[in-house]
């Protein structure tokens, strides 16, 4: 194997791939990635750790047709500290030797035969603008579950109706759902999948950009439990969760007896500083009244923070305590200068929407639902 590109161009594939890599390989091949040159001028880059997959292919001038399995961070650490000058990589015996500009490198070999098939994806379900999909991801992968105890709840749920598309994410204190539309490959499709969400995260994250995002949705009871993702010549594929997501959507509430219109900046800006003070695990106080929202934490002998802001109220006032890292969580997910608070009673779950300015209307395309926390006695 010998092929020469440039150094940019190896060090984006590279980077790109070894995101898939465990950081403790089960052996010691699932630490490598493969790479693959052909006769067509292309180099292939790939990694697999029975969970996820990467595969990226890039041109370059190949002199001779070969394959390669090296150590993928190590070789990702070496790229990115090349110089800025073509690198060429060459097959010697049992190393790979890295040239580029003065700089030198001789890499082990492991052995390919001893390297995993990496999984087919299944066959495409549709596609999705990539920004679009990546401001989706974002704003409900911040309610899933980080941790271990119900496994389930650390995924997201994909929920396809024809060219509706609903992701929904919660962690038992609070549930986001962004709903939004996409193109099928077929009129009438229809899937439900549990996807991992950091890993769909750093899947969204990485394709985004590309333009189009291609998605391909598995059954992880009937088919073979993947789900791929493809844009340009990227492509990534990782294992559904498997089980019965519990049926949250009725946390929504039916009515709404409340609701206080804020500037999304300075609620955030004025919730961090009054958090300061609360202690962990403590809520931070809400107080709506017409005109003004109070936001206070702190009581007794310990430390105290309070800070108001202007907000249009209708409905009954109401005080009402939320956990404020969540509150924040949703307030950064919202991408819109303003919010709007729905609340029934200050026990019931409040919901959280996006509107453009202070006189437009709420998008309910994303909901983001905070349960309440009672105050300390």
């Amino acid at each position: 194997m010998k092929f020469r590109l440039e150094r940019e161009v190896l060090t984006e594939a590279v980077t790109w791939v070894a995101r898939a890599l465990p950081n403790r390989p089960p052996t010691p091949v699932l630490a490598g990635v493969l790479i693959e040159a052909k006769d067509d001028d292309t180099v292939t880059l790939s990694a697999f750790d029975y969970e996820i997959s990467a595969r990226l292919t890039i041109a370059a001038e190949v002199t001779e047709a070969g394959s390669a399995l090296v150590n993928g961070r190590l070789l990702a650490d070496i790229c990115r500290n090349l110089p800025a000058k073509p690198a060429e990589l060459a097959t010697d015996g049992s190393k790979v030797q890295l040239t580029c500009g003065s700089s030198r490198f001789a890499l082990l070999q492991m052995p390919v035969s001893d390297y995993p098939t990496l999984p087919s994806s299944p066959e495409p379900s549709g596609s999705i603008d990539g920004t679009t999909f990546t401001q989706a991801v974002a704003q409900v992968h911040v309610a899933a579950d980080r941790g271990d105890t119900l496994p389930i709840l650390t995924g997201v749920r994909v929920e396809i109706d024809g060219d509706k598309m609903t992701l929904l994410a919660t962690d038992r204190y609070r549930l986001a759902m962004r709903e939004l539309t996409w193109s099928p490959s077929a009129p009438g499709t229809a899937h439900v999948a549990l996807i991992p969400a950091r890993l769909l995260s750093d899947t969204a994250k990485s394709l985004g950009a590309s333009g189009s995002v291609e998605i391909a949705l598995g059954d992880a009871a009937g088919g073979n439990g993947l789900v791929g993702f493809e844009a340009g010549t990227r492509r990534t594929t990782t294992r559904l969760l498997d089980g019965e997501y519990p049926k949250v959507t009725s946390i929504f509430p039916s009515s709404v007896d409340s609701e206080a219109v804020v500037e999304t900046a300075a609620l955030v800006e004025a919730v961090k500083r009054v958090a300061l003070v609360a202690e962990r695990n403590t809520p931070v106080r809400l107080r709506f009244t017409d005109g003004q929202l109070a936001i206070e934490a702190g009581a007794g002998d310990d430390a105290q923070a309070s800070e108001a802001v202007p907000c249009t109220m209708t409905g009954p006032e109401l005080e009402i305590g939320f956990n404020p890292h969540f509150l924040l969580d949703g307030l950064g997910a919202l991408g819109t200068s303003h919010c709007r608070l729905q609340f029934t009673q200050p026990s019931r779950p409040a919901v959280l929407v996006g509107q453009a300015d202070a006189d437009a209307e709420p998008d309910m395309s994303y909901r983001y639902v905070l349960m309440p926390v009672r105050f300390p006695a």
